[in-house]
């Protein structure tokens, strides 16, 4: 652009001659431009293969999903957790000391909650499972690593004001449409500590729909952590060192099977995240079966004691295509005063207390930027304890 302006000034002062010797000029700035924008791309190309390698660890045993992608079986010492410098004489904590008390008996449930219960299975077990002593890590390609910031809305439920170790939700899994390859849809809880500045810490599980990081449209589970609002630490899933697994069954980022169908059969998952009370870690448990791992205390300042803050939810990427709302959906794409089998939910919400109690939420509240876009609904009853409804389609006469 300094360029072109520097060319007419001189077109203007000079005359002809100039302006042959600047079109000259002008032509070797371009090929300069050039160069220099090749010796860019070629860096972040660079920048690109040395993260692969970083991530993509030597496995033992790979297999390849039917969805396409690879699984890779890596040991359990050489996950990319450990290229974190303050792990590398860290003993690995194969389960958590403690357990929370006080788990919803999933047998007592009522036939309208049974309905819910049917098995998830993870698609890439179709074709083989991950050997003792490894971790299943799901290969990360080229197309994975990107980045993109836009407006983001959610719909939610939220307690705050007391500290808590940990929380629980079952939440029902869809496939949300999402309108653009650089927006998602997901469901999730979060642990919260700190502000929402600079100093956010926070710890996040559930399903994500994000053709941007994952190269599909199918549900995934996740997890993402950061300790500064997301600025420089933490990344999704097994992305860069932080969360170290201990499951050789359950891959992160990896799809989940079967999802739930418009008045059809409902399928949920449970995830439960709570601080261990000897060791200060924070571990994640997926279903009733499976304990996935931990992240590490020192990761964190705030949450390095307890969180201030829990929330459960819906969150997508809003970037406004041709300038109007995202037709990007959340849960189901359905209101949540359509209820069951139609509206997505989350149910059993629970949070840890500093006994390693679950407990009832108290005094929990809701938010969303535009309920007329997505929306939330609570309720209570003695099957489903507290409970919500919420999401919509994005994009519809009533949101622009």
């Amino acid at each position: 652009m300094a360029v072109a302006v520097q060319f007419s000034c001189f077109k203007k002062k000079k005359g002809a001659f100039l302006v042959v010797f600047m079109l000259v000029y002008l032509w070797g700035s371009l090929i300069s431009l050039s160069c220099a924008a090749r010796l860019s791309v070629s860096r972040q190309k660079l920048e690109v293969e040395k993260h692969l390698k970083r991530v993509n660890k030597p496995p033992i045993k790979s297999i390849e999903s039917v969805d396409g992608d690879i699984i890779d079986c890596i040991h359990i010492s050489q996950q990319p957790a450990f290229d974190h410098p303050f792990l590398k004489d860290h003993k690995i904590q194969m389960r958590p000391s403690y357990h929370p008390e006080g788990l919803y008996d999933e047998e007592k449930m009522s036939t309208r909650s049974k309905e819910s219960t049917n098995p998830i299975t993870q698609l890439w077990h179709m074709n083989g499972r991950c050997p003792e002593d490894t971790v299943p890590v799901r290969r990360t390609k080229k197309d994975d690593v990107s980045e993109g910031k836009f407006c983001q809305k959610h719909a939610i439920a939220y307690v705050e004001g007391d500290r808590y170790y940990g929380a629980k939700a079952t939440i029902n899994v869809w496939e949300p449409k999402v309108q653009q390859s650089n927006e998602f849809s997901l469901s999730q809880l979060w642990i919260l500590g700190g502000s929402f500045g600079q100093d956010l810490n926070s710890i996040e599980a559930g399903w994500q729909v994000s053709p941007d990081l994952y190269g599909d449209n199918n549900t995934r589970l996740f997890t993402y952590w950061t300790s500064d609002a997301y600025q420089a630490t933490g990344c999704y899933n097994l992305l860069c060192s932080g969360f170290i697994q201990v499951s050789s069954a359950i891959a992160m980022g990896a799809s989940i099977s079967p999802v739930s169908a418009l008045r059809n059969s409902q399928y949920d998952i449970s995830i439960l995240i709570w601080k261990d009370p000897k060791e200060g870690h924070w571990w994640m448990q997926f279903g009733n079966d499976y304990v996935l791992g931990y992240w590490p205390s020192f990761l964190f300042s705030y949450l390095a004691e307890s969180a201030s803050m829990i929330e459960w939810g819906g969150e997508v990427v809003n970037s406004q295509p041709d300038g109007k709302h995202t037709a990007t959906q959340m849960g189901s794409g359905r209101f949540p005063e359509e209820g069951f089998g139609k509206s997505s939910y989350f149910r059993n919400i629970q949070v840890v207390d500093s006994s390693n109690n679950l407990k009832s939420p108290k005094d929990l509240g809701t938010f969303t930027e535009q309920s007329n876009c997505y929306d939330v609904q609570t309720g209570s009853n003695e099957d489903w304890g507290h409970h919500f409804y919420y999401g919509g389609p994005g994009r519809n006469p009533n949101c622009q």
